[in-house]
Protein backbone atom coordinates (compact mmCIF):
# COMPACT_ATOMS: atom_id res chain seq x y z
CA UNK A 1 0.00 0.00 0.00
CA UNK A 2 1.60 4.12 -0.97
CA UNK A 3 2.71 5.51 2.10
CA UNK A 4 1.82 9.55 2.69
CA UNK A 5 5.08 11.61 3.45
CA UNK A 6 6.92 11.55 6.70
CA UNK A 7 6.31 15.52 6.83
CA UNK A 8 2.57 15.08 6.40
CA UNK A 9 2.61 12.44 8.85
CA UNK A 10 4.52 15.34 11.19
CA UNK A 11 1.63 17.85 10.57
CA UNK A 12 0.20 19.06 14.06
CA UNK A 13 -3.59 18.92 13.98
CA UNK A 14 -4.77 22.49 14.90
CA UNK A 15 -5.35 22.63 18.41
CA UNK A 16 -8.29 25.62 17.43
CA UNK A 17 -10.00 23.56 14.91
CA UNK A 18 -9.73 19.84 15.76
CA UNK A 19 -12.20 19.47 18.05
CA UNK A 20 -15.24 21.35 15.15
CA UNK A 21 -16.74 17.57 14.96
CA UNK A 22 -18.04 17.09 18.30
CA UNK A 23 -19.01 21.06 17.95
CA UNK A 24 -20.71 20.61 14.66
CA UNK A 25 -22.38 16.91 16.34
CA UNK A 26 -23.70 19.28 19.41
CA UNK A 27 -25.29 21.56 17.06
CA UNK A 28 -26.97 18.65 15.13
CA UNK A 29 -28.65 18.05 18.61
CA UNK A 30 -29.89 21.23 19.08
CA UNK A 31 -27.45 22.86 21.36
CA UNK A 32 -25.89 26.07 20.69
CA UNK A 33 -22.21 26.41 20.08
CA UNK A 34 -20.93 29.96 21.44
CA UNK A 35 -17.48 30.18 19.67
CA UNK A 36 -14.45 30.89 22.05
CA UNK A 37 -11.55 28.72 20.04
CA UNK A 38 -11.03 31.10 17.09
CA UNK A 39 -9.90 34.11 16.52
CA UNK A 40 -13.01 35.56 13.97
CA UNK A 41 -14.26 38.47 14.74
CA UNK A 42 -17.62 39.60 14.63
CA UNK A 43 -17.66 42.93 13.59
CA UNK A 44 -18.53 43.81 10.34
CA UNK A 45 -16.33 44.24 7.15
CA UNK A 46 -15.96 48.02 6.12
CA UNK A 47 -18.60 48.41 3.70
CA UNK A 48 -16.26 49.89 1.49
CA UNK A 49 -14.22 46.79 1.15
CA UNK A 50 -17.71 44.87 0.06
CA UNK A 51 -18.53 47.46 -2.19
CA UNK A 52 -15.36 47.47 -3.88
CA UNK A 53 -15.92 43.85 -5.20
CA UNK A 54 -19.38 44.39 -5.75
CA UNK A 55 -19.23 48.06 -8.35
CA UNK A 56 -16.06 46.72 -9.82
CA UNK A 57 -15.99 46.91 -13.84
CA UNK A 58 -13.76 43.82 -14.50
CA UNK A 59 -14.34 42.04 -17.86
CA UNK A 60 -11.60 39.46 -17.27
CA UNK A 61 -10.33 38.23 -13.78
CA UNK A 62 -6.48 37.84 -14.98
CA UNK A 63 -3.39 37.34 -13.21
CA UNK A 64 -2.01 40.51 -10.80
CA UNK A 65 1.25 41.05 -10.35
CA UNK A 66 3.10 38.66 -8.43
CA UNK A 67 4.25 40.90 -5.83
CA UNK A 68 0.64 41.78 -6.00
CA UNK A 69 -0.45 45.42 -7.53
CA UNK A 70 1.50 48.41 -7.38
CA UNK A 71 -1.50 50.64 -6.30
CA UNK A 72 -2.23 48.31 -3.41
CA UNK A 73 1.56 48.09 -2.32
CA UNK A 74 1.62 51.79 -2.26
CA UNK A 75 -1.66 52.15 -0.33
CA UNK A 76 0.18 49.37 2.27
CA UNK A 77 3.45 51.81 2.61
CA UNK A 78 1.36 54.73 2.74
CA UNK A 79 -0.42 53.12 5.64
CA UNK A 80 2.91 51.71 7.39
CA UNK A 81 3.96 55.64 6.89
CA UNK A 82 1.72 56.42 9.82
CA UNK A 83 3.61 53.90 12.02
CA UNK A 84 6.57 55.60 11.72
CA UNK A 85 7.93 53.23 8.88
CA UNK A 86 9.43 54.39 5.79
CA UNK A 87 8.73 51.80 2.88
CA UNK A 88 8.98 51.86 -1.26
CA UNK A 89 6.27 49.39 -2.75
CA UNK A 90 9.15 47.51 -3.56
CA UNK A 91 9.78 46.15 0.27
CA UNK A 92 6.32 44.70 0.33
CA UNK A 93 5.07 41.66 -1.19
CA UNK A 94 1.68 40.92 -1.38
CA UNK A 95 0.86 37.20 -0.48
CA UNK A 96 -2.68 35.14 0.61
CA UNK A 97 -3.38 35.61 3.81
CA UNK A 98 -0.46 36.17 6.73
CA UNK A 99 -0.09 32.28 6.20
CA UNK A 100 1.51 32.41 3.09
CA UNK A 101 3.69 35.40 4.49
CA UNK A 102 5.70 33.17 6.93
CA UNK A 103 5.75 30.26 4.83
CA UNK A 104 7.26 32.11 2.22
CA UNK A 105 9.45 33.41 4.99
CA UNK A 106 10.83 30.53 6.38
CA UNK A 107 11.59 28.88 3.30
CA UNK A 108 13.51 32.16 2.31
CA UNK A 109 15.55 32.68 5.28
CA UNK A 110 16.00 28.66 6.51
CA UNK A 111 17.35 25.34 5.12
CA UNK A 112 16.15 21.98 6.10
CA UNK A 113 17.50 21.16 10.18
CA UNK A 114 17.78 25.14 10.80
CA UNK A 115 16.52 26.21 13.74
CA UNK A 116 14.03 29.15 14.37
CA UNK A 117 13.13 30.31 18.09
CA UNK A 118 9.88 30.88 19.01
CA UNK A 119 8.60 32.15 22.49
CA UNK A 120 6.30 29.77 23.55
CA UNK A 121 3.03 29.55 23.80
CA UNK A 122 3.04 30.65 20.12
CA UNK A 123 0.16 30.76 17.21
CA UNK A 124 0.16 26.90 16.70
CA UNK A 125 0.39 27.31 13.01
CA UNK A 126 3.78 28.37 13.49
CA UNK A 127 4.96 24.72 14.18
CA UNK A 128 2.54 24.36 11.16
CA UNK A 129 5.16 26.07 9.05
CA UNK A 130 8.32 24.92 10.15
CA UNK A 131 7.03 21.34 9.94
CA UNK A 132 5.82 22.47 6.27
CA UNK A 133 9.94 23.20 5.31
CA UNK A 134 11.17 21.12 7.43
CA UNK A 135 12.87 23.51 9.79
CA UNK A 136 12.97 22.64 13.49
CA UNK A 137 10.91 25.05 15.98
CA UNK A 138 12.95 25.87 19.72
CA UNK A 139 10.64 26.84 22.00
CA UNK A 140 11.58 29.76 24.05
CA UNK A 141 9.10 29.03 27.41
CA UNK A 142 7.41 32.05 28.83
CA UNK A 143 5.35 31.67 32.04
CA UNK A 144 1.79 32.18 32.98
CA UNK A 145 2.91 33.70 36.07
CA UNK A 146 4.98 36.31 35.10
CA UNK A 147 1.99 37.01 32.08
CA UNK A 148 4.02 35.51 29.59
CA UNK A 149 7.48 38.00 29.51
CA UNK A 150 9.79 37.58 26.86
CA UNK A 151 12.78 35.89 28.98
CA UNK A 152 16.25 38.19 28.93
CA UNK A 153 18.57 38.15 25.92
CA UNK A 154 21.26 36.15 28.58
CA UNK A 155 18.49 33.35 28.36
CA UNK A 156 18.34 33.46 25.17
CA UNK A 157 21.99 32.93 24.03
CA UNK A 158 21.46 29.83 25.92
CA UNK A 159 19.55 28.74 22.64
CA UNK A 160 21.84 29.92 20.33
CA UNK A 161 23.56 26.69 18.03
CA UNK A 162 24.96 26.77 14.57
CA UNK A 163 21.90 25.84 12.76
CA UNK A 164 20.20 29.03 14.86
CA UNK A 165 18.74 31.20 11.60
CA UNK A 166 16.07 33.75 13.21
CA UNK A 167 13.82 34.59 15.82
CA UNK A 168 10.28 34.32 15.45
CA UNK A 169 7.63 36.48 17.33
CA UNK A 170 4.15 37.87 17.37
CA UNK A 171 3.40 40.91 18.44
CA UNK A 172 0.88 41.69 20.19
CA UNK A 173 1.12 37.85 20.76
CA UNK A 174 -1.67 35.24 19.93
CA UNK A 175 -2.45 33.44 22.08
CA UNK A 176 -0.96 35.30 25.58
CA UNK A 177 -1.95 38.93 24.15
CA UNK A 178 1.85 39.46 25.43
CA UNK A 179 3.30 43.28 24.10
CA UNK A 180 6.69 43.52 23.67
CA UNK A 181 8.08 47.23 24.58
CA UNK A 182 10.06 49.28 22.25
CA UNK A 183 13.39 48.47 24.78
CA UNK A 184 12.71 44.90 24.18
CA UNK A 185 12.24 45.43 20.40
CA UNK A 186 15.74 47.05 20.47
CA UNK A 187 17.36 44.47 22.16
CA UNK A 188 16.20 42.20 19.94
CA UNK A 189 17.49 44.07 16.90
CA UNK A 190 21.13 44.33 18.60
CA UNK A 191 20.80 40.35 19.57
CA UNK A 192 19.87 39.50 15.78
CA UNK A 193 22.31 41.62 14.59
CA UNK A 194 25.10 40.30 16.52
CA UNK A 195 24.46 36.82 15.63
CA UNK A 196 23.56 37.41 12.81
CA UNK A 197 19.78 36.11 12.66
CA UNK A 198 16.93 37.25 11.13
CA UNK A 199 14.34 38.62 13.27
CA UNK A 200 10.91 37.50 12.30
CA UNK A 201 7.89 39.56 13.62
CA UNK A 202 4.02 38.31 13.40
CA UNK A 203 2.03 41.80 13.59
CA UNK A 204 -1.14 41.32 12.06
CA UNK A 205 -2.99 42.25 15.56
CA UNK A 206 -0.89 45.65 15.68
CA UNK A 207 -4.12 47.53 16.09
CA UNK A 208 -5.27 45.75 18.77
CA UNK A 209 -3.48 47.51 22.13
CA UNK A 210 -4.57 48.38 25.58
CA UNK A 211 -3.99 50.35 28.88
CA UNK A 212 -3.18 53.47 27.20
CA UNK A 213 0.01 50.94 26.10
CA UNK A 214 2.09 51.91 22.80
CA UNK A 215 2.58 49.51 19.56
CA UNK A 216 6.36 50.13 17.94
CA UNK A 217 6.42 48.16 14.94
CA UNK A 218 10.28 46.38 14.44
CA UNK A 219 10.72 48.25 10.94
CA UNK A 220 10.69 51.10 13.14
CA UNK A 221 13.36 50.11 15.33
CA UNK A 222 16.82 51.76 14.60
CA UNK A 223 19.42 48.78 13.37
CA UNK A 224 16.86 46.63 11.90
CA UNK A 225 16.92 47.03 7.97
CA UNK A 226 18.91 43.94 7.29
CA UNK A 227 17.71 41.59 10.32
CA UNK A 228 14.21 42.30 10.95
CA UNK A 229 10.70 40.80 8.26
CA UNK A 230 7.43 41.81 9.19
CA UNK A 231 4.65 39.94 8.63
CA UNK A 232 1.19 41.66 8.24
CA UNK A 233 -2.64 40.47 7.68
CA UNK A 234 -5.83 42.42 6.70
CA UNK A 235 -7.75 39.78 8.36
CA UNK A 236 -8.31 40.68 11.74
CA UNK A 237 -8.29 44.47 12.19
CA UNK A 238 -10.85 44.56 8.99
CA UNK A 239 -12.64 41.37 9.96
CA UNK A 240 -11.50 40.15 6.65
CA UNK A 241 -10.42 36.54 7.41
CA UNK A 242 -11.95 35.35 4.33
CA UNK A 243 -10.24 37.73 1.90
CA UNK A 244 -6.76 36.20 2.60
CA UNK A 245 -4.63 38.97 1.94
CA UNK A 246 -1.44 39.86 3.84
CA UNK A 247 2.49 40.43 2.83
CA UNK A 248 6.14 40.01 3.83
CA UNK A 249 7.76 43.50 4.63
CA UNK A 250 10.93 44.00 4.58
CA UNK A 251 13.89 46.38 3.68
CA UNK A 252 16.19 43.38 3.16
CA UNK A 253 16.38 43.15 -0.46
CA UNK A 254 17.86 39.65 -0.72
CA UNK A 255 14.72 38.64 1.78
CA UNK A 256 12.12 40.00 -1.16
CA UNK A 257 13.84 39.12 -3.88
CA UNK A 258 13.85 35.31 -2.77
CA UNK A 259 10.51 35.23 -1.29
CA UNK A 260 9.89 36.74 -4.68
CA UNK A 261 10.70 33.34 -6.02
CA UNK A 262 8.37 31.78 -4.10
CA UNK A 263 5.19 33.96 -4.41
CA UNK A 264 6.37 33.09 -8.54
CA UNK A 265 5.75 29.40 -8.05
CA UNK A 266 1.77 29.82 -7.26
CA UNK A 267 1.23 32.81 -9.59
CA UNK A 268 -0.51 35.87 -7.96
CA UNK A 269 -2.45 36.78 -5.08
CA UNK A 270 -6.37 36.59 -5.30
CA UNK A 271 -7.72 39.56 -7.57
CA UNK A 272 -10.76 40.42 -5.94
CA UNK A 273 -9.50 40.51 -2.53
CA UNK A 274 -6.77 43.01 -3.41
CA UNK A 275 -9.69 45.21 -4.30
CA UNK A 276 -10.99 45.26 -1.25
CA UNK A 277 -8.10 45.72 0.56
CA UNK A 278 -6.98 48.45 -1.66
CA UNK A 279 -9.88 50.14 -0.46
CA UNK A 280 -10.15 49.71 3.34
CA UNK A 281 -6.70 50.73 3.61
CA UNK A 282 -7.93 54.62 3.17
CA UNK A 283 -10.52 53.90 6.01
CA UNK A 284 -10.65 57.15 8.72
CA UNK A 285 -8.23 56.45 11.82
CA UNK A 286 -11.00 56.80 13.58
CA UNK A 287 -12.11 53.41 12.79
CA UNK A 288 -8.95 51.82 14.16
CA UNK A 289 -9.87 53.56 17.50
CA UNK A 290 -13.71 52.44 17.89
CA UNK A 291 -11.75 49.30 17.11
CA UNK A 292 -9.49 49.30 19.85
CA UNK A 293 -11.78 50.57 22.46
CA UNK A 294 -14.72 47.78 21.66
CA UNK A 295 -11.65 45.27 21.88
CA UNK A 296 -10.81 46.60 25.21
CA UNK A 297 -14.47 46.81 26.35
CA UNK A 298 -14.23 42.99 25.66
CA UNK A 299 -11.30 42.21 27.25
CA UNK A 300 -12.23 43.77 30.61
CA UNK A 301 -15.43 42.49 30.76
CA UNK A 302 -13.91 38.87 30.09
CA UNK A 303 -10.98 39.46 32.86
CA UNK A 304 -13.84 40.59 35.06
CA UNK A 305 -15.97 37.87 34.41
CA UNK A 306 -12.81 35.19 35.01
CA UNK A 307 -12.12 36.71 38.13
CA UNK A 308 -15.19 35.47 39.47
CA UNK A 309 -14.28 31.83 38.93
CA UNK A 310 -12.52 30.08 41.60
CA UNK A 311 -9.12 28.57 41.32
CA UNK A 312 -8.20 30.07 37.86
CA UNK A 313 -5.07 31.99 36.46
CA UNK A 314 -5.59 34.08 34.05
CA UNK A 315 -2.69 36.21 32.07
CA UNK A 316 -3.66 39.72 31.23
CA UNK A 317 -3.72 40.39 27.77
CA UNK A 318 -2.33 43.96 26.59
CA UNK A 319 -2.89 43.28 23.00
CA UNK A 320 -4.55 40.94 20.72
CA UNK A 321 -7.67 39.58 21.34
CA UNK A 322 -6.85 36.30 23.11
CA UNK A 323 -6.45 35.16 26.64
CA UNK A 324 -4.79 32.00 28.45
CA UNK A 325 -6.65 30.55 31.26
CA UNK A 326 -4.83 27.85 33.52
CA UNK A 327 -7.69 25.89 35.10
CA UNK A 328 -8.05 23.88 38.27
CA UNK A 329 -7.90 20.48 36.11
CA UNK A 330 -5.37 17.98 34.92
CA UNK A 331 -6.55 17.67 30.79
CA UNK A 332 -7.99 20.47 29.04
CA UNK A 333 -8.47 18.58 25.76
CA UNK A 334 -10.51 16.95 27.82
CA UNK A 335 -12.84 19.47 29.15
CA UNK A 336 -12.69 21.36 26.06
CA UNK A 337 -14.24 17.69 24.53
CA UNK A 338 -16.47 17.25 27.40
CA UNK A 339 -18.09 20.38 27.14
CA UNK A 340 -19.05 19.96 23.61
CA UNK A 341 -20.32 16.34 24.29
CA UNK A 342 -21.97 15.63 27.64
CA UNK A 343 -22.47 19.89 29.38
CA UNK A 344 -25.09 22.33 28.23
CA UNK A 345 -26.85 25.54 30.17
CA UNK A 346 -30.02 26.13 29.00
CA UNK A 347 -29.30 24.27 25.25
CA UNK A 348 -25.94 26.81 25.19
CA UNK A 349 -22.27 25.39 25.62
CA UNK A 350 -19.21 26.67 24.94
CA UNK A 351 -16.13 25.86 22.64
CA UNK A 352 -12.52 27.09 23.26
CA UNK A 353 -8.98 25.63 22.23
CA UNK A 354 -6.78 24.29 24.27
CA UNK A 355 -3.77 25.37 24.83
CA UNK A 356 -1.00 22.31 24.61
CA UNK A 357 -1.28 22.70 21.18
CA UNK A 358 0.08 26.50 21.54
CA UNK A 359 3.63 24.94 23.36
CA UNK A 360 5.95 22.52 21.68
CA UNK A 361 7.80 21.00 24.80
CA UNK A 362 5.54 17.97 26.16
CA UNK A 363 2.86 18.55 28.90
CA UNK A 364 2.86 22.31 29.39
CA UNK A 365 -0.59 23.74 28.96
CA UNK A 366 -2.11 20.79 29.33
CA UNK A 367 -4.63 22.34 31.88
CA UNK A 368 -4.63 25.91 30.10
CA UNK A 369 -7.00 27.10 27.53
CA UNK A 370 -6.75 29.93 25.07
CA UNK A 371 -10.22 32.26 24.98
CA UNK A 372 -10.65 34.44 22.27
CA UNK A 373 -12.81 37.74 22.94
CA UNK A 374 -14.16 38.16 20.00
CA UNK A 375 -17.98 38.42 20.63
CA UNK A 376 -20.87 41.07 22.03
CA UNK A 377 -20.41 42.11 25.91
CA UNK A 378 -23.60 40.09 26.48
CA UNK A 379 -22.34 36.85 24.49
CA UNK A 380 -19.45 36.95 26.33
CA UNK A 381 -20.76 37.70 29.29
CA UNK A 382 -23.35 34.50 28.49
CA UNK A 383 -20.48 32.72 27.87
CA UNK A 384 -18.50 32.78 30.94
CA UNK A 385 -20.99 32.07 33.11
CA UNK A 386 -21.52 28.75 30.75
CA UNK A 387 -17.91 28.05 31.18
CA UNK A 388 -17.89 28.37 35.01
CA UNK A 389 -20.84 26.32 35.47
CA UNK A 390 -19.34 23.60 33.09
CA UNK A 391 -16.16 23.49 34.90
CA UNK A 392 -18.08 23.52 38.53
CA UNK A 393 -19.62 20.36 36.99
CA UNK A 394 -16.41 18.96 35.53
CA UNK A 395 -14.43 19.41 38.64
CA UNK A 396 -17.23 16.79 40.54
CA UNK A 397 -16.91 13.92 37.79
Amino acid sequence: MPKISTKGSHMPESPIRKLVPYADRAKENGIEVIHLNIGQPDIPTPKVALDAVKNNTIDVLSYSKTEGSVSLRQKFADYYKKHQVDLDPSDIIITTGGSEALTFTIGSIADPGDELLVPEPFYANYYGYTTLNLVNLVPITTSIDDNFKMPSIKYLERFLRPKTKAILICNPGNPTGYLYTREELEELVAFANEHDLFLVVDEVYREFVYNGHKHHSILSIKGSEKCAILIDSVSKRYSMCGARVGCIVSKNKEVIHTAMKFAQCRLSPPSYAQLATESVLDIEDSYYEEIQQEYEKRRNILIEELERIPDIKVGIPNGAFYCVVELPIYDADHFAQWMLEHFNLNNKTVMVAPAAGFYSTHGLGRNQIRIAYVLEENKLREAMRILAKGLETYRTL
